[in-house]
């Protein structure tokens, strides 16, 4: 959430950096600034008014000890007819200040300086590539097929105990998505991240926090008779669990690592684009989160895409790190680095991982904030998050990218965690 400060003070570089994301804001920062004012105009009133009160309340005092009774008495008159009018003014502030709260969270994130401007993934810019990608013969199977014919994943058994988009793993599947998440636990472990195993299902505080909340595409689900709602990343719980703190500088940063299920409606088209493991309801991921400094937090951003990048690196994927423009960008975000891995029995680009920096706009809402040595006045945290990793789609390249004749090669640093080193 945008600061009220800075939506008074940069009004006009607000509303021009809101464009880098092809959001028109001006009508509502607008009504921000009108509802503000009058807001501001009241509580200068109801101040005055306070003062007002509490001078003629000293003034009683006097006037008693000078047996000046009446007019002690006409004077407490006054403070009574103050205090009324004092309460009807107060009473105008609180809905003032939710018409302001809820015209505020519409208003998304500023991008950061170097977000190119752009529409979609078409205007997104590639930062740097790795890996080889592999020749595979002209009968090479898409993952669907592969998990079939091994006997791996079962998307149908899935539809029988719950619907489309819950796949049931099975034996060697079960094994290698089971590896995957130790193997990047323990990775996260290694970078100096401390390792969270957090609920998977969160109040509206929570999700409001991170700005799941107000979900305006309906993509979470939602536990109606308890209001809980199931997380659509181990982000939500694990950055939520410093909500109004106040660390100390030398506390930042934070690291914290987390692997969670992780659940999405994700209404819209299904094709070949999103068949197998493309797209699902509930996959596994693991999460890394970062509270920092705000002078260091763009630092950290560039220490956890290197940790991701050592991860697809290690895993012999062949991979591209994207910078995503202005209309590619979530709500929340200040810049984002996304990764994609090259399904080669797909022929295409598939995204494994977002990096994104909020700065202070999830600290905001979280009201999480930090105090420098010395000092008595707080200032807000930056949060960060990336996936390292989401499972389905590395899954998919990683059967992909390694079928050969005899099976399905297991990738050398996943053989300790698997204990098999060929799906046959």
């Amino acid at each position: 959430m945008l600061t009220l400060n800075l939506i008074r003070e940069k009004k006009e570089f607000v509303t021009g950096r809101l464009k880098i994301k092809n959001f028109e804001s001006g009508e509502i920062i607008e009504r921000i600034l009108s509802i503000d004012s009058e807001r501001r105009e009241i509580q200068v009133k109801a101040d005055n008014m306070q003062a007002e009160m509490n001078r003629i309340s000293k003034e009683i005092g006097s006037l008693m000890k000078d047996g000046k009774k009446p007019e002690a008495e006409s004077a407490r008159e006054k403070t009574f007819a103050i205090k009324n009018e004092i309460r009807v003014l107060t009473d105008k502030l609180g809905p003032l200040e939710e018409q302001l709260r809820e015209e505020i969270v519409k208003l998304p994130n500023l991008p950061h300086e170097s977000v190119p401007a752009g529409y979609g993934a078409d205007n997104n810019v590639m930062v740097r590539e790795g890996g080889k990608i592999p020749s595979l013969p002209e009968n090479a199977l898409p993952h669907w097929e592969l998990i079939k014919n091994y006997d791996i994943i079962d998307f149908d058994l899935g539809i029988k105990l719950t619907g489309a988009g819950f796949p049931v793993y099975k034996g060697k599947g079960a094994k290698l998505e089971r590896a995957l998440i130790n193997f990047f636990l323990d990775e996260g472990s290694k970078a100096g991240y401390t390792e969270m195993m957090p609920p998977i299902m969160v109040n509206e505080d929570s999700g409001f926090g991170t700005g799941q909340l107000p979900d305006k595409e309906g993509q979470m689900y939602h536990a109606g008779l308890d209001n809980f709602y199931l997380i659509p990343t181990a982000e939500v719980p694990v950055t939520n669990i410093y909500r109004d703190v106040i660390l100390s500088s030398d506390q930042l940063p934070v690291r914290n690592v987390a692997y969670t299920p992780c659940f999405r409606r994700e209404a819209g088209s299904w094709g070949a684009h999103v068949r197998g493991l493309n797209r699902l309801h509930q996959f596994d991921k693991v999460e890394i989160v970062q509270i920092a400094h705000p002078e260091h937090s763009y630092e950290a951003l560039e220490e956890m895409v290197n940790h991701v990048e050592s991860l697809v690196a290690r895993l012999d994927l062949p991979y591209r790190i994207m910078k995503l423009c202005g209309g590619d960008m979530s709500f929340t975000s200040a810049l984002t680095y996304d990764f994609e891995v090259w399904s080669a029995a797909q022929k295409r680009w598939l995204e494994v991982s977002s990096v994104s920096n909020f700065e202070s706009f999830q600290a905001n809402r979280l009201k999480c904030r930090f105090r420098e040595k010395g000092e008595k006045q707080t200032k807000l945290v930056h949060t960060l998050n990336g996936s390292a990793l989401a499972l389905p789609r590395i899954v998919a390249a990683l059967l992909e990218n390694n079928q050969t004749g005899s099976g399905i090669r297991i990738p050398g640093i996943l053989v300790p965690y698997t204990g098999f080193d060929l799906i046959s």
